[in-house]
Protein backbone atom coordinates (compact mmCIF):
# COMPACT_ATOMS: atom_id res chain seq x y z
CA UNK A 1 0.00 0.00 0.00
CA UNK A 2 1.41 3.24 -0.85
CA UNK A 3 2.33 5.75 1.52
CA UNK A 4 1.61 9.33 1.42
CA UNK A 5 4.00 10.68 4.17
CA UNK A 6 7.30 9.38 5.29
CA UNK A 7 9.23 10.58 7.81
CA UNK A 8 12.76 8.71 7.73
CA UNK A 9 15.21 8.79 10.71
CA UNK A 10 14.03 11.87 12.11
CA UNK A 11 16.73 13.34 15.05
CA UNK A 12 15.29 16.53 16.30
CA UNK A 13 17.35 17.97 19.72
CA UNK A 14 16.69 20.46 22.56
CA UNK A 15 18.63 21.97 25.58
CA UNK A 16 19.60 19.50 27.83
CA UNK A 17 16.84 16.69 25.85
CA UNK A 18 17.36 14.44 22.54
CA UNK A 19 13.22 14.88 21.77
CA UNK A 20 13.30 12.39 18.73
CA UNK A 21 16.16 9.76 18.45
CA UNK A 22 16.35 8.51 14.91
CA UNK A 23 12.66 7.97 14.30
CA UNK A 24 10.80 6.64 11.46
CA UNK A 25 6.75 6.67 10.73
CA UNK A 26 5.04 5.76 7.68
CA UNK A 27 1.45 6.79 7.24
CA UNK A 28 -0.76 5.17 4.55
CA UNK A 29 -3.14 6.71 1.97
CA UNK A 30 -6.63 7.03 3.90
CA UNK A 31 -5.81 5.61 7.44
CA UNK A 32 -5.80 6.97 10.77
CA UNK A 33 -2.34 6.08 12.43
CA UNK A 34 -2.10 6.58 16.08
CA UNK A 35 0.97 8.19 17.66
CA UNK A 36 1.23 6.94 21.48
CA UNK A 37 3.50 7.58 23.84
CA UNK A 38 4.16 8.93 27.56
CA UNK A 39 4.05 12.47 28.18
CA UNK A 40 7.07 13.82 26.98
CA UNK A 41 8.01 10.98 24.44
CA UNK A 42 8.63 13.22 21.54
CA UNK A 43 4.89 12.54 19.43
CA UNK A 44 4.53 16.67 19.64
CA UNK A 45 7.53 17.11 18.51
CA UNK A 46 7.54 14.83 15.97
CA UNK A 47 4.68 16.31 14.84
CA UNK A 48 5.56 19.74 14.47
CA UNK A 49 8.62 18.84 12.91
CA UNK A 50 6.27 17.46 9.94
CA UNK A 51 4.02 20.91 10.22
CA UNK A 52 6.94 23.15 10.06
CA UNK A 53 7.46 24.15 13.36
CA UNK A 54 10.66 23.12 13.71
CA UNK A 55 13.42 21.90 11.29
CA UNK A 56 14.92 18.38 12.51
CA UNK A 57 18.24 18.01 12.88
CA UNK A 58 18.54 14.73 10.62
CA UNK A 59 16.43 12.71 9.01
CA UNK A 60 14.26 12.97 5.52
CA UNK A 61 10.44 13.68 4.68
CA UNK A 62 8.98 12.36 1.69
CA UNK A 63 5.11 12.95 0.58
CA UNK A 64 4.35 10.05 -2.11
CA UNK A 65 7.74 8.93 -2.86
CA UNK A 66 8.59 12.07 -3.18
CA UNK A 67 11.52 13.84 -1.06
CA UNK A 68 10.21 17.67 0.59
CA UNK A 69 11.54 20.34 2.50
CA UNK A 70 8.97 21.76 5.25
CA UNK A 71 10.69 25.26 6.53
CA UNK A 72 7.42 26.45 8.16
CA UNK A 73 3.67 25.78 8.27
CA UNK A 74 2.66 27.56 5.45
CA UNK A 75 5.06 25.07 3.42
CA UNK A 76 3.28 22.31 5.24
CA UNK A 77 -0.18 23.92 3.88
CA UNK A 78 0.62 23.69 0.54
CA UNK A 79 1.62 19.87 0.98
CA UNK A 80 -1.67 19.51 2.25
CA UNK A 81 -0.56 18.87 5.75
CA UNK A 82 -2.70 20.23 8.79
CA UNK A 83 -2.52 20.43 12.22
CA UNK A 84 -4.42 20.79 15.36
CA UNK A 85 -2.90 21.55 18.46
CA UNK A 86 -3.43 20.44 21.87
CA UNK A 87 -3.92 23.95 22.70
CA UNK A 88 -5.81 25.89 20.16
CA UNK A 89 -4.89 28.57 18.12
CA UNK A 90 -8.10 30.88 17.39
CA UNK A 91 -8.35 34.33 18.29
CA UNK A 92 -11.16 34.81 20.64
CA UNK A 93 -12.51 37.78 19.99
CA UNK A 94 -12.94 37.14 16.08
CA UNK A 95 -15.88 35.02 15.09
CA UNK A 96 -16.01 31.09 13.65
CA UNK A 97 -16.12 32.34 10.16
CA UNK A 98 -13.21 35.11 10.38
CA UNK A 99 -11.01 32.44 12.36
CA UNK A 100 -11.53 29.72 9.42
CA UNK A 101 -10.48 31.98 6.71
CA UNK A 102 -7.81 33.51 8.99
CA UNK A 103 -4.29 33.71 6.58
CA UNK A 104 -6.05 32.14 3.74
CA UNK A 105 -8.62 34.89 2.76
CA UNK A 106 -9.96 35.98 -0.70
CA UNK A 107 -10.03 39.30 -1.66
CA UNK A 108 -11.26 41.56 -4.77
CA UNK A 109 -9.27 45.27 -4.55
CA UNK A 110 -8.33 44.95 -1.06
CA UNK A 111 -11.53 44.16 0.62
CA UNK A 112 -12.15 40.80 2.06
CA UNK A 113 -14.70 38.08 0.30
CA UNK A 114 -16.91 36.81 3.23
CA UNK A 115 -20.12 35.69 0.80
CA UNK A 116 -17.55 33.34 -0.85
CA UNK A 117 -15.49 31.84 2.11
CA UNK A 118 -19.35 31.61 4.17
CA UNK A 119 -20.52 29.37 1.40
CA UNK A 120 -17.94 27.12 1.53
CA UNK A 121 -17.89 26.89 4.93
CA UNK A 122 -21.27 26.03 5.43
CA UNK A 123 -20.92 23.32 2.63
CA UNK A 124 -17.86 21.69 4.24
CA UNK A 125 -20.02 21.91 7.63
CA UNK A 126 -22.91 19.79 6.09
CA UNK A 127 -20.71 17.79 4.08
CA UNK A 128 -18.05 16.55 7.83
CA UNK A 129 -21.19 17.22 9.90
CA UNK A 130 -19.43 19.92 11.60
CA UNK A 131 -21.85 21.82 12.80
CA UNK A 132 -21.01 25.14 14.00
CA UNK A 133 -22.33 28.97 13.67
CA UNK A 134 -20.34 30.46 11.42
CA UNK A 135 -20.91 34.25 12.86
CA UNK A 136 -20.52 33.24 16.79
CA UNK A 137 -17.61 34.78 18.41
CA UNK A 138 -14.81 31.92 19.38
CA UNK A 139 -15.14 33.00 23.16
CA UNK A 140 -19.05 32.24 23.65
CA UNK A 141 -18.57 28.72 22.14
CA UNK A 142 -17.90 25.21 24.28
CA UNK A 143 -14.28 23.51 23.88
CA UNK A 144 -16.02 20.67 21.61
CA UNK A 145 -16.87 23.46 19.23
CA UNK A 146 -13.49 25.25 19.06
CA UNK A 147 -12.24 22.11 17.95
CA UNK A 148 -14.49 22.04 14.93
CA UNK A 149 -13.37 25.19 13.78
CA UNK A 150 -9.67 24.05 13.87
CA UNK A 151 -10.85 20.82 11.71
CA UNK A 152 -13.01 23.54 9.79
CA UNK A 153 -9.54 25.53 8.82
CA UNK A 154 -7.84 22.50 7.86
CA UNK A 155 -10.51 21.56 5.48
CA UNK A 156 -11.09 25.03 4.20
CA UNK A 157 -7.31 25.04 3.28
CA UNK A 158 -8.13 21.35 1.20
CA UNK A 159 -5.65 19.40 3.42
CA UNK A 160 -5.20 16.15 2.86
CA UNK A 161 -3.10 15.01 5.85
CA UNK A 162 -4.64 16.05 8.59
CA UNK A 163 -2.75 15.73 12.18
CA UNK A 164 -4.73 16.18 15.51
CA UNK A 165 -2.51 16.56 18.30
CA UNK A 166 -4.17 15.10 21.48
CA UNK A 167 -7.56 15.54 20.41
CA UNK A 168 -9.58 14.48 23.05
CA UNK A 169 -7.75 15.95 26.07
CA UNK A 170 -10.39 18.51 26.67
CA UNK A 171 -13.87 17.01 25.26
CA UNK A 172 -16.34 15.22 27.57
CA UNK A 173 -17.48 11.82 27.11
CA UNK A 174 -20.38 12.71 24.17
CA UNK A 175 -17.77 15.45 22.08
CA UNK A 176 -15.12 12.55 21.95
CA UNK A 177 -17.57 10.21 20.43
CA UNK A 178 -18.96 12.83 17.85
CA UNK A 179 -15.13 13.63 16.97
CA UNK A 180 -14.46 9.80 16.13
CA UNK A 181 -17.25 9.06 14.19
CA UNK A 182 -15.88 12.66 12.27
CA UNK A 183 -12.62 11.22 12.22
CA UNK A 184 -13.77 8.20 10.43
CA UNK A 185 -15.79 10.53 7.94
CA UNK A 186 -12.85 11.87 7.09
CA UNK A 187 -10.52 8.97 6.11
CA UNK A 188 -13.46 7.83 4.15
CA UNK A 189 -13.46 10.48 2.40
CA UNK A 190 -9.74 10.46 1.44
CA UNK A 191 -8.29 11.72 4.20
CA UNK A 192 -5.26 10.44 5.87
CA UNK A 193 -4.93 11.02 9.97
CA UNK A 194 -1.87 10.94 12.37
CA UNK A 195 -3.79 10.99 15.80
CA UNK A 196 -1.43 11.70 18.82
CA UNK A 197 -2.97 10.49 21.78
CA UNK A 198 -2.33 8.44 24.90
CA UNK A 199 -5.81 6.94 25.48
CA UNK A 200 -5.75 3.61 24.32
CA UNK A 201 -9.47 2.68 24.39
CA UNK A 202 -9.62 5.50 21.36
CA UNK A 203 -6.87 4.09 19.31
CA UNK A 204 -8.74 0.39 19.49
CA UNK A 205 -12.00 2.48 18.70
CA UNK A 206 -10.42 4.83 14.92
CA UNK A 207 -6.99 3.33 14.61
CA UNK A 208 -5.97 1.29 12.02
CA UNK A 209 -2.09 0.73 12.99
CA UNK A 210 -0.46 2.46 15.84
CA UNK A 211 3.20 3.79 16.70
CA UNK A 212 4.78 3.54 19.71
CA UNK A 213 7.28 6.20 20.84
CA UNK A 214 9.15 5.97 24.25
CA UNK A 215 11.58 8.29 25.91
CA UNK A 216 12.16 10.08 22.28
CA UNK A 217 12.85 6.17 20.65
CA UNK A 218 10.85 4.47 17.98
CA UNK A 219 9.15 1.17 20.20
CA UNK A 220 7.25 -0.11 17.03
CA UNK A 221 4.46 0.15 14.94
CA UNK A 222 1.78 -2.30 15.23
CA UNK A 223 -1.51 -3.58 13.86
CA UNK A 224 -4.10 -2.27 16.19
CA UNK A 225 -6.67 -4.79 15.83
CA UNK A 226 -4.54 -7.79 16.72
CA UNK A 227 -2.87 -5.91 19.88
CA UNK A 228 -4.48 -5.89 23.17
CA UNK A 229 -4.41 -2.65 25.07
CA UNK A 230 -2.02 -4.57 27.67
CA UNK A 231 0.64 -5.10 25.42
CA UNK A 232 0.33 -1.29 24.17
CA UNK A 233 0.64 -0.11 27.70
CA UNK A 234 3.56 -2.07 28.63
CA UNK A 235 5.32 -0.64 25.15
CA UNK A 236 4.45 2.50 25.97
CA UNK A 237 5.43 2.96 29.53
CA UNK A 238 7.93 -0.64 29.87
CA UNK A 239 6.53 -2.07 31.88
CA UNK A 240 2.93 -3.97 33.05
CA UNK A 241 0.79 -0.87 33.99
CA UNK A 242 -2.39 -1.40 36.45
CA UNK A 243 -5.54 -0.02 34.78
CA UNK A 244 -7.31 -0.69 38.26
CA UNK A 245 -6.69 1.51 40.93
CA UNK A 246 -5.77 -0.26 44.17
CA UNK A 247 -7.18 1.20 47.30
CA UNK A 248 -8.69 -0.09 50.64
CA UNK A 249 -11.67 0.70 52.49
CA UNK A 250 -12.24 4.24 53.22
CA UNK A 251 -11.93 5.51 57.06
CA UNK A 252 -13.45 8.93 57.11
CA UNK A 253 -13.49 11.14 59.81
CA UNK A 254 -13.86 14.40 61.14
CA UNK A 255 -15.45 17.09 58.48
CA UNK A 256 -12.17 18.67 56.66
CA UNK A 257 -14.79 20.61 54.46
CA UNK A 258 -18.85 21.84 54.76
CA UNK A 259 -20.42 23.19 52.56
CA UNK A 260 -23.78 24.98 53.30
CA UNK A 261 -26.49 25.67 51.13
CA UNK A 262 -24.21 27.66 48.11
CA UNK A 263 -25.26 29.98 45.54
CA UNK A 264 -22.89 31.29 42.96
CA UNK A 265 -23.33 33.00 40.09
CA UNK A 266 -22.70 33.44 37.03
CA UNK A 267 -19.85 35.93 35.21
CA UNK A 268 -21.28 37.13 32.56
CA UNK A 269 -25.07 36.21 32.99
CA UNK A 270 -27.60 36.98 35.31
CA UNK A 271 -28.56 32.87 35.65
CA UNK A 272 -27.06 30.87 39.01
CA UNK A 273 -24.55 28.76 38.34
CA UNK A 274 -24.67 26.52 41.57
CA UNK A 275 -27.78 26.46 43.29
CA UNK A 276 -28.19 25.84 47.09
CA UNK A 277 -25.42 22.79 47.05
CA UNK A 278 -24.83 21.74 50.74
CA UNK A 279 -22.41 18.79 51.42
CA UNK A 280 -19.68 17.84 53.73
CA UNK A 281 -16.04 16.11 52.67
CA UNK A 282 -14.52 14.12 55.79
CA UNK A 283 -10.95 13.39 56.36
CA UNK A 284 -10.07 10.35 54.81
CA UNK A 285 -11.98 10.35 52.42
CA UNK A 286 -12.35 10.85 48.70
CA UNK A 287 -15.55 12.36 47.51
CA UNK A 288 -16.16 13.00 43.66
CA UNK A 289 -18.33 15.34 41.62
CA UNK A 290 -19.41 13.91 38.53
CA UNK A 291 -21.19 15.62 36.09
CA UNK A 292 -21.21 16.68 32.18
CA UNK A 293 -18.97 19.99 31.44
CA UNK A 294 -20.92 23.19 32.19
CA UNK A 295 -23.13 21.79 34.81
CA UNK A 296 -21.56 24.41 37.38
CA UNK A 297 -18.60 22.23 38.64
CA UNK A 298 -16.38 25.04 37.44
CA UNK A 299 -18.08 27.86 39.39
CA UNK A 300 -18.39 25.31 42.33
CA UNK A 301 -14.72 25.12 42.88
CA UNK A 302 -13.91 28.72 42.32
CA UNK A 303 -16.13 29.84 44.91
CA UNK A 304 -14.58 27.21 47.27
CA UNK A 305 -10.92 28.27 46.26
CA UNK A 306 -11.63 31.81 46.78
CA UNK A 307 -12.18 32.72 42.98
CA UNK A 308 -15.29 33.60 42.40
CA UNK A 309 -17.76 35.54 44.67
CA UNK A 310 -20.50 33.49 46.10
CA UNK A 311 -23.70 34.99 46.81
CA UNK A 312 -24.99 32.87 49.48
CA UNK A 313 -24.38 30.33 51.79
CA UNK A 314 -21.33 29.08 53.80
CA UNK A 315 -18.06 27.46 53.91
CA UNK A 316 -16.67 25.58 56.44
CA UNK A 317 -12.72 24.64 56.46
CA UNK A 318 -11.65 22.59 59.17
CA UNK A 319 -14.42 24.11 61.54
CA UNK A 320 -13.58 27.62 60.46
CA UNK A 321 -15.83 29.77 58.51
CA UNK A 322 -13.53 30.88 55.17
CA UNK A 323 -16.82 32.06 52.89
CA UNK A 324 -14.89 35.54 52.85
CA UNK A 325 -10.83 34.54 52.99
CA UNK A 326 -8.70 35.36 50.72
CA UNK A 327 -7.46 32.69 48.57
CA UNK A 328 -4.09 32.76 50.71
CA UNK A 329 -5.29 33.10 53.72
CA UNK A 330 -7.16 29.33 52.42
CA UNK A 331 -4.49 28.10 51.08
CA UNK A 332 -2.65 28.87 55.11
CA UNK A 333 -5.82 27.00 56.86
CA UNK A 334 -4.97 23.84 55.02
CA UNK A 335 -6.88 23.71 51.21
CA UNK A 336 -5.24 23.10 47.97
CA UNK A 337 -6.25 23.24 44.71
CA UNK A 338 -4.98 21.79 41.29
CA UNK A 339 -7.19 23.61 38.66
CA UNK A 340 -8.87 21.96 35.90
CA UNK A 341 -6.54 24.43 33.48
CA UNK A 342 -3.12 23.78 34.14
CA UNK A 343 -1.52 26.69 31.93
CA UNK A 344 -4.35 28.98 32.64
CA UNK A 345 -4.38 28.84 36.61
CA UNK A 346 -1.81 26.56 37.50
CA UNK A 347 1.97 28.05 36.21
CA UNK A 348 3.44 30.89 35.35
CA UNK A 349 4.53 29.81 32.33
CA UNK A 350 7.15 31.83 31.55
CA UNK A 351 8.73 31.41 35.04
CA UNK A 352 11.00 28.30 35.41
CA UNK A 353 10.17 25.10 36.86
CA UNK A 354 11.69 25.99 40.52
CA UNK A 355 9.82 29.36 40.58
CA UNK A 356 6.84 27.66 40.25
CA UNK A 357 7.17 24.89 42.50
CA UNK A 358 7.17 27.99 45.80
CA UNK A 359 4.36 30.22 43.85
CA UNK A 360 2.16 29.71 46.94
CA UNK A 361 4.99 29.95 49.92
CA UNK A 362 7.21 31.78 48.41
CA UNK A 363 6.52 34.44 51.33
CA UNK A 364 7.58 32.36 53.99
CA UNK A 365 10.61 32.56 56.60
CA UNK A 366 11.63 29.58 54.35
CA UNK A 367 12.34 31.31 51.03
CA UNK A 368 12.85 34.84 52.01
CA UNK A 369 13.93 37.23 54.21
CA UNK A 370 13.74 40.81 54.68
CA UNK A 371 11.98 40.73 51.01
CA UNK A 372 14.74 39.80 49.37
CA UNK A 373 14.13 35.63 48.12
CA UNK A 374 16.36 33.00 49.06
CA UNK A 375 17.27 31.38 45.04
CA UNK A 376 19.69 28.42 46.65
CA UNK A 377 16.87 27.86 48.91
CA UNK A 378 14.57 27.74 46.59
CA UNK A 379 16.20 26.13 43.96
CA UNK A 380 16.91 22.72 46.65
CA UNK A 381 13.07 22.49 47.54
CA UNK A 382 12.54 22.40 43.66
CA UNK A 383 15.73 19.44 43.29
CA UNK A 384 13.62 17.32 46.36
CA UNK A 385 10.59 17.62 44.71
CA UNK A 386 11.66 16.88 41.24
CA UNK A 387 12.73 13.98 42.66
CA UNK A 388 10.13 12.77 44.85
CA UNK A 389 7.45 13.14 42.22
CA UNK A 390 9.65 12.17 39.01
CA UNK A 391 9.28 15.34 37.37
CA UNK A 392 11.59 15.29 34.16
CA UNK A 393 12.12 18.11 32.32
CA UNK A 394 15.28 18.86 29.49
CA UNK A 395 16.97 21.70 31.74
CA UNK A 396 15.40 20.45 35.51
CA UNK A 397 14.93 23.36 37.74
CA UNK A 398 15.70 26.07 35.38
CA UNK A 399 13.49 24.90 32.73
CA UNK A 400 10.93 27.44 31.79
CA UNK A 401 7.28 25.90 32.65
CA UNK A 402 6.21 26.66 29.08
CA UNK A 403 8.38 24.03 27.63
CA UNK A 404 7.49 21.01 29.36
CA UNK A 405 5.16 18.69 28.58
CA UNK A 406 1.93 18.54 29.68
CA UNK A 407 2.12 15.56 31.94
CA UNK A 408 5.24 17.28 33.60
CA UNK A 409 3.90 20.60 34.11
CA UNK A 410 0.86 18.51 36.10
CA UNK A 411 3.06 16.37 38.33
CA UNK A 412 4.82 20.00 38.75
CA UNK A 413 1.09 21.68 40.57
CA UNK A 414 0.58 18.38 42.27
CA UNK A 415 3.93 18.28 43.50
CA UNK A 416 3.46 21.87 44.95
CA UNK A 417 0.39 21.41 46.31
CA UNK A 418 0.75 18.22 47.90
CA UNK A 419 3.83 19.55 49.65
CA UNK A 420 1.45 22.19 51.27
CA UNK A 421 0.40 19.52 53.39
CA UNK A 422 -3.12 20.37 52.82
CA UNK A 423 -6.35 19.39 55.02
CA UNK A 424 -8.17 19.08 51.78
CA UNK A 425 -6.93 18.64 48.63
CA UNK A 426 -8.96 20.07 45.15
CA UNK A 427 -7.88 18.09 42.31
CA UNK A 428 -10.02 19.37 39.10
CA UNK A 429 -9.31 16.96 35.94
CA UNK A 430 -5.92 16.27 37.59
CA UNK A 431 -5.79 13.71 34.82
CA UNK A 432 -6.76 15.54 31.89
CA UNK A 433 -4.67 15.07 28.50
CA UNK A 434 -2.24 12.50 30.55
CA UNK A 435 -1.16 8.61 29.51
CA UNK A 436 -1.64 5.83 31.54
CA UNK A 437 1.87 5.61 33.56
CA UNK A 438 1.19 9.37 34.70
CA UNK A 439 -2.59 8.70 35.62
CA UNK A 440 -1.54 5.68 37.28
CA UNK A 441 1.04 7.80 39.61
CA UNK A 442 -1.54 10.73 40.44
CA UNK A 443 -4.04 8.03 41.45
CA UNK A 444 -1.88 6.69 43.84
CA UNK A 445 -1.10 10.25 45.26
CA UNK A 446 -4.50 10.91 45.95
CA UNK A 447 -5.11 7.39 47.50
CA UNK A 448 -2.63 8.28 49.62
CA UNK A 449 -3.25 11.52 50.71
CA UNK A 450 -6.81 10.17 52.03
CA UNK A 451 -4.81 7.22 53.70
CA UNK A 452 -2.68 10.00 55.27
CA UNK A 453 -6.05 11.21 56.46
CA UNK A 454 -6.49 13.88 54.94
CA UNK A 455 -9.67 14.92 52.57
CA UNK A 456 -10.58 14.90 48.70
CA UNK A 457 -12.45 16.52 46.77
CA UNK A 458 -12.28 15.60 43.09
CA UNK A 459 -13.90 16.80 39.97
CA UNK A 460 -13.52 14.51 37.02
CA UNK A 461 -15.18 14.23 33.69
CA UNK A 462 -14.08 10.59 32.98
CA UNK A 463 -16.23 8.18 34.40
CA UNK A 464 -13.71 5.77 34.80
CA UNK A 465 -11.66 7.93 36.91
CA UNK A 466 -15.15 8.63 39.21
CA UNK A 467 -16.02 5.14 39.93
CA UNK A 468 -12.39 3.82 40.46
CA UNK A 469 -10.93 6.20 42.23
CA UNK A 470 -13.78 7.84 44.58
CA UNK A 471 -15.18 6.49 47.93
CA UNK A 472 -18.62 8.56 47.09
CA UNK A 473 -19.95 10.66 44.60
CA UNK A 474 -22.21 13.19 44.32
CA UNK A 475 -23.43 13.82 40.68
CA UNK A 476 -24.43 17.34 39.72
CA UNK A 477 -26.67 18.48 37.28
CA UNK A 478 -27.09 22.27 36.52
CA UNK A 479 -26.02 23.48 39.31
CA UNK A 480 -27.78 21.08 41.48
CA UNK A 481 -26.60 17.83 43.67
CA UNK A 482 -29.42 15.19 42.25
CA UNK A 483 -27.25 12.10 43.68
CA UNK A 484 -25.30 10.50 46.06
CA UNK A 485 -23.88 7.67 44.78
CA UNK A 486 -21.59 4.54 46.48
CA UNK A 487 -19.03 3.69 43.53
CA UNK A 488 -19.42 -0.41 45.11
CA UNK A 489 -23.00 -0.53 43.77
CA UNK A 490 -23.92 1.94 41.56
CA UNK A 491 -23.14 1.54 38.00
CA UNK A 492 -22.32 3.60 34.65
CA UNK A 493 -25.63 3.64 33.33
CA UNK A 494 -27.39 4.44 36.77
CA UNK A 495 -24.74 7.55 36.74
CA UNK A 496 -25.38 8.55 33.20
CA UNK A 497 -29.29 8.84 33.92
CA UNK A 498 -27.82 11.07 37.49
CA UNK A 499 -25.69 12.98 35.15
CA UNK A 500 -28.66 13.88 32.17
CA UNK A 501 -31.06 15.12 34.89
CA UNK A 502 -33.27 11.83 34.27
CA UNK A 503 -32.72 10.53 37.81
CA UNK A 504 -32.51 12.71 41.14
CA UNK A 505 -31.97 11.32 44.63
CA UNK A 506 -35.19 13.22 46.25
CA UNK A 507 -37.52 12.07 43.85
CA UNK A 508 -36.14 8.75 44.03
CA UNK A 509 -36.92 7.54 40.07
CA UNK A 510 -37.01 9.34 36.93
CA UNK A 511 -38.18 12.63 36.13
Amino acid sequence: MEHIIEMLNITKEFPGILANDNITLQLRKGEIHALLGENGAGKSTLMSVLFGLYRPEKGTIKKEGREVEIRNPNDANNLGIGMVHQHFKLVHNFTVLENIILGAETTANGLLKMDEAREKVVALSDRYGLFVDPDLEIQDITVGMQQRVEILKMLYRDNEILIFDEPTAVLTPQEIEELMKIMKGLCSEGKSILFITHKLNEIKEVADRCTVLRKGKLIGTIDVESTSKEEMSEMMVGRKVEFAVEKGVANPGEPALEVRNLTVGDKHHAKKKVKDISFIVRKGEIVCIAGIDGNGQSELVYALTGLLPIEEGQILLDGNDITHATIRNRNKNGMSHIPEDRQKYGLILDFNLAENLVLKSYYTPEFQERGFLKFDRIYEHAESLIEQFDIRSGQGKTTPARSMSGGNQQKAILSREIDLNPEILIAVQPTRGLDVGAIEYIHKQLVEQRDAGKAVLLISLELEEVMNVSDRILVIYEGEIVGDLDPQTTTFQEMGLYMAGSKRKDRGDAV
